[in-house]
């Protein structure tokens, strides 16, 4: 769950970080009421789930209120990489001495967090990797221990930071890391950390991805769910409760957990397919959330042919063809179906399965056959 600049600052101050005052705007108007009540001058920064925004003109800073309303009338609409800007945060302007960059995020490789810092903010991240990798200051923090004091301030001298802002930085570590843990974060980044004039850190910018799957532990994430960036399959797919991405092939894929679908999405473009999208239906598969399932895909004009693909483990093959046979009686689907079923009792979900089979609804024996039935289809069949 990807955060805008302004809900990860609101994110952030929650544990105590220095961000800048702000207000968000959803249009030109709005923008130049909110300037005028932070007074000028401030930033006019757009809102989207993407990178590169200054570069696509999408942040500018503004003197008077005449310039927040050119500025916002400009950046209101604009396509920043396909994110159209719907909403723009004005944030009073900050002198700037000096810029960092500090994130979180895990490794998976060492289980451990990975902290980064950079005396080299303000750019790409990836850009320093590749042109001065010696630059990035790298802490790997074992979750059960933290990230101490002692550890914060051997990792800033690592990262070569100037003394006025050893203090500053070490405090908004500490904090960052405990956002990052407390907060259920996948990836916390401030870039740019500045050091004012005035010698004080502060944190200028935001990046912040949540663990969607710990919002019951946290009862305001709602707000942030509800401003997801989500075409209408994905939004469709969400109101039922499943694991859906979008993607732009012709084989709608359904999958009974997430590595089977990521998996099935794979050996679709192995026989050379291209999958629709990614689904996952988790656990259960009764007729209910079949049905969602195949309502979702079926609504997808590109979709030419279905895959669904079931491994039954707690969920028993016979639930599972029960499931999908009401699900085709509740909805009329447009495009033909291979199935394959294995695991747990699938013997008898194919039994269950036999009467109904048609050109329409076909199944495979193994993961790869119904593949490569399924793109035939996609192939062969006219939108």
């Amino acid at each position: 769950m990807d955060l805008f600049e302004y809900q990860g600052k609101q994110f952030f101050a929650q544990y105590g970080m220095p961000v800048s005052a702000g207000e968000v705007a959803l249009t030109v108007d709005e923008a130049v009421d909110a300037a005028e009540r932070l007074g000028t001058p401030v930033m006019v920064k757009a809102q989207v789930h993407t990178g590169g925004r200054g570069k696509a003109g999408g942040i500018k800073f503004a003197a008077t209120l005449d310039d927040v309303r050119t500025h916002a009338n400009d950046i209101l609409g604009l396509d920043i990489r396909g994110h159209v800007v719907g909403r723009v945060w004005i944030e009073k302007a900050s002198d700037i001495a000096d810029e960092y960059y500090a994130s979180f995020t895990l490794d998976r490789s060492a289980k451990k967090h990975l902290g980064m810092l950079s005396a080299e903010g303000g750019v790409e991240i990836e850009t320093v990797a590749v042109e001065n990798p010696d630059a990035i200051a790298k802490v790997w923090v074992d979750p059960v221990d933290g990230l101490d004091e002692a550890t914060a301030r051997d990792w800033v001298a690592a990262a070569n930071l100037p003394e006025a802002a050893v203090e500053g930085t070490v405090d908004v570590l500490l904090k960052l890391y405990a956002a990052y843990v407390d907060g259920d974060a996948d990836l916390v980044e401030i870039n740019p950390l500045i050091l004012t004039p005035e010698g004080r850190i502060h944190v200028l910018d935001a990046k912040v991805t949540l663990d969607a799957n710990s919002v019951f532990r946290h009862e305001d994430y709602a707000a942030y769910d509800e401003t997801q960036t989500r075409d209408e399959r994905e939004t469709a797919a969400h109101a039922r409760g499943l694991q859906y991405v979008g993607l732009d092939g012709s084989v709608g894929v359904i999958a009974n957990g997430a590595g089977l679908a990521m998996s099935t999405v794979d050996v679709v473009n192995q026989v050379g397919g291209s999958p629709a999208n990614f689904l996952d239906i988790g656990g259960g598969a009764n007729a209910e959330v079949m049905a969602g399932a195949l309502e979702v895909i079926n609504n997808d004009p590109a979709v030419r042919s279905i895959f669904i693909n079931i491994f039954g483990g707690i969920t028993r093959g016979e639930e599972v063809a029960n499931g999908i046979v009401e699900a085709l009686e509740r909805v009329a689907i447009d495009a033909p179906i291979v199935i394959r079923l294995d695991g747990t009792n699938a013997d008898e979900g194919r039994t269950i399965l036999e009467p109904h089979l048609s050109d329409v609804l076909q199944m495979a024996p193994t993961m790869l056959d119904a593949a490569r039935r399924a793109v035939e289809l996609a192939e062969g069949r006219e939108v």
